[in-house]
């Protein structure tokens, strides 16, 4: 008699964004990887997305239902769609009157946010619980996985359907948790008993990220570290104590790199691809073309640290600028690639101005200069406030640029302070510090820079970090280990 075998489980990835299509930050990254490696691991997955244009246009699809929903007076058409670039199958919500708009993906042109972004992403997540309820008779999921806040009512939407399906609802930044007026939970269409404390009511008004925390089987975030520190106030955003409370199935795994998008030995947009052994010639090459394309001295022997980033609170930046002056007088250069807040972007700019050969700012964002800043500066700055996984200090430990952190978040558990004893060890990655303050990234830096001073120790610790595993495939299986639980 044959032996039996496991059936494919069959789980609905919900999300906002998809790389290369729809990217404004780390999620669309996620979102491209994770799905494609689970199924390396044998899971059946498939994607659910908003019908934007770049997604439609990039598609070859099908029409797998019409369905009528809270959201609109005609049908909403459900497409079935096949991306390349090894995607997996991906349902694409088609209501050009929510998505088919100029701008991106949350906002306008002008960059004011869209006003019905309630709805919007309301749809979003019926849709996919309509699919965990049967809408496609072909294929019907065990499991929805929802990101953020845009799928933050999916395991509100599936327990009100009784539960025709498991969920998971994974944290991205709970500074971002999808808040809107109490006149919203009227067009949402849930049962009235789920605006209430215990549901998706948020001091008076309605919290998607609370509803995903609240009705999912199992919450998680994006490391370890920020599991715990989101069950505390400084880190909770007012919602520590629904953590502390679900703290049992809470779980934090990490994000990765997948190594198909970011490897040095195969990127166009660097002068001279490099891997681990030809890597001391190829990031040479690399920072003589930032230095050139920043308008620094071109000078090879002038340690340069640099980020790619948002301009916000969360990102420390206003320590990085504070640090400038330290920097320069230490010998120091400086790179910044990033947009966002006014005065921050004004704030980099003048101390561009006053040390041109030394200090450089791009306002703004472009794909090629940021992995030119991975592959060519000998140091990546981030110095955030809070940081759930973060993906710079990855991307810049596969490309050979040493990550200065400040410990919190993803950023503790993924990058090994340079003590003298993990130097002697052979473990050390990068530099941490813990105070929120320029004087403390300033003495990073200035570590930084002694360990510069010697090139084979820098060296070393270079070769550590571009040979630390961040693939995909260890996170993969961890929600895996999830799926089989919630599915038996």
């Amino acid at each position: 008699m044959a032996p039996r075998t496991r059936r494919q489980l069959r789980v609905l990835h919900v999300a906002a964004e998809l790389y290369p299509w729809v990217k404004t930050g780390g999620l669309g990254d996620v979102v491209a990887a994770l799905p494609p490696a689970l199924v390396a691991e044998g899971v059946d997955v498939r994607l659910c997305l908003p019908g934007y244009a770049p997604l439609l246009d990039a598609a070859r699809e099908s029409e797998v239902a019409r369905l009528a929903t809270p959201f609109a007076v005609e049908r909403v058409r459900i497409g079935l769609a096949r991306l390349p670039g090894g995607v997996p199958p991906a349902y694409i919500v088609d209501h050009p009157a929510f998505y088919d708009r100029p701008g991106g993906a949350y906002g306008g042109p002008d960059g004011e946010i869209f006003p019905d972004n309630d709805r919007r992403f309301g749809l979003l997540s019926w849709v996919a619980a309509a699919l965990a309820d049967g809408a496609d008779p072909e294929w019907r999921p065990a499991i929805v996985h929802g990101h953020d806040w845009h799928a933050g009512l999916v395991p509100a939407y599936l327990r009100a359907r009784g539960g025709p399906a498991a969920s998971i609802f994974t944290v991205h930044n709970l500074a971002y948790q999808g808040l809107f007026g109490a006149d919203t939970f009227a067009e949402l269409a849930l049962p009235p008993a789920f605006f209430s404390v215990d549901g998706v009511e948020f001091y008076g008004g309605v919290s998607f990220v609370k509803a995903g925390i609240f009705y999912a089987d199992r919450p998680t975030t994006v490391s370890p570290t920020y599991a715990a520190e989101i069950q505390t106030p400084p880190y909770g955003e007012n919602l520590d104590g629904l953590l502390q409370f679900r703290a049992d199935v809470l779980s934090g795994i990490l994000n990765g790199v997948d190594p198909r998008v970011w490897n040095p030995a195969d990127d166009p947009a660097l002068p001279v691809p490099y891997g681990l052994d030809d890597a001391a010639s190829g990031r040479a090459a690399a920072k003589a073309a930032l230095q050139h394309r920043i308008g620094l001295a071109e000078d090879p022997a002038a340690p340069l640290f640099a980020t790619v980033t948002r301009l916000t609170p969360q990102k420390g930046m206003d320590l990085a600028l504070a640090a400038l002056p330290g920097l320069v007088a230490l010998g120091g250069q400086f790179a910044l690639l990033g947009s966002g807040d006014a005065g921050l972007e004004q704030g980099f700019a003048t101390a561009a101005a006053l040390h041109p050969d030394r200090l450089g700012a791009v306002i703004g964002y472009d794909e090629a200069m940021a992995r030119l800043i991975f592959a060519g500066a000998d140091a990546v700055v981030v110095p955030s406030r809070f940081e759930p996984c973060g993906l710079t200090q990855l991307y810049a430990l596969r490309y050979g640029s040493v990550p200065v952190v400040r410990r919190t978040g993803g950023l503790a558990d993924t990058v090994v302070d340079a003590t003298a004893e993990a130097l002697a060890g052979g473990t050390a990655t990068g530099f941490a510090f813990d105070d929120e303050t320029a004087p403390a990234l300033l003495a990073a830096m200035e570590r930084a820079i002694a360990l510069y001073r010697d090139p084979p120790a820098w060296r070393r610790i270079v070769r550590r970090g571009m040979t630390r595993d961040f693939s995909w495939g260890a996170a993969a299986r961890q929600y895996l280990a999830l799926y089989r639980e919630l599915a038996a």
